[in-house]
């Protein structure tokens, strides 16, 4: 099975209004090729799922630069301007998480849970207008499980099948997020026919398509 797309085949599955997960922590192990291509498809109204805004020129930040981003789900976003700004005059909603929620609420829809107790955020902002359940006279939030039409991820080998190895940090998000999207495309730097079943860290069966980058052993 070769689950190899080209451009044009990618842009294909960008839709206006799409829940787009991307992975990358300050736009580390973020698939900028695919990235790019969503700025040149120009799609419009996404909500994006991530762990930051990236930057103003790297990451999903060129998508908030380019106002295609609607709404950003995230746990920070003080290292791009522009989604500082955009949220200032109203035409960027942020949905600030804290970092540990945000990758459990993911891995939560990935598991098929509908969500998590944690005390973080209990009697601050984060609180507001969340669900409080006590666990033996322990209050807790509920945070409801985060899922998405899409999830783009960055792999650095992959074999035909979409087994992936990721690069030391740039993993951050990307395991996670490949669990938990409707339809799975990885960005992978190297195609090999084997992979150490020991080392492969999402398994093929998670993976829909596989965009190529730059080295490729077929």
């Amino acid at each position: 099975m070769n689950k190899r797309i080209d451009k044009q085949a990618f842009i294909d599955k960008l839709k206006d209004g799409q829940t787009v997960m991307v992975g990358g922590f300050m736009a580390v192990g973020t698939p900028e090729i695919l990235i790019d291509w969503m700025v040149e498809a120009n799609v419009q109204d996404l909500t994006l799922i991530c762990n930051d805004a990236g930057f103003g020129d790297k990451g999903i930040g060129k998508l908030i630069k380019n106002n295609q981003v609607k709404k950003l789900i995230a746990s920070h976003i003080g290292l791009n301007p522009y989604a500082g700004q955009r949220m200032s005059e109203g035409t960027l909603s942020v949905e600030l998480v804290p970092q540990g929620t945000l990758a459990e609420r993911i891995r939560a829809f990935g598991a098929g849970l509908g969500g998590l107790l944690t005390p973080t955020g209990m009697h601050t902002l984060v609180e507001e207008g969340k669900q409080v359940i006590n666990v033996e006279d322990k209050p807790y939030l509920l945070e409801t499980a985060l899922g998405a039409d899409l999830a783009l991820i960055e792999a650095k080998t992959s074999d035909h099948y979409g087994n992936l190895i990721y690069d030391k940090t740039a993993r951050n998000f990307n395991p996670v997020m490949a669990t938990a999207a409707h339809e799975v495309i990885a960005l992978t730097h190297n195609l090999v026919k084997t992979l150490d079943p020991e080392c492969i860290v999402t398994p093929h069966v998670f993976v829909d398509a596989l965009v190529m980058e730059v080295h490729d052993e077929r």
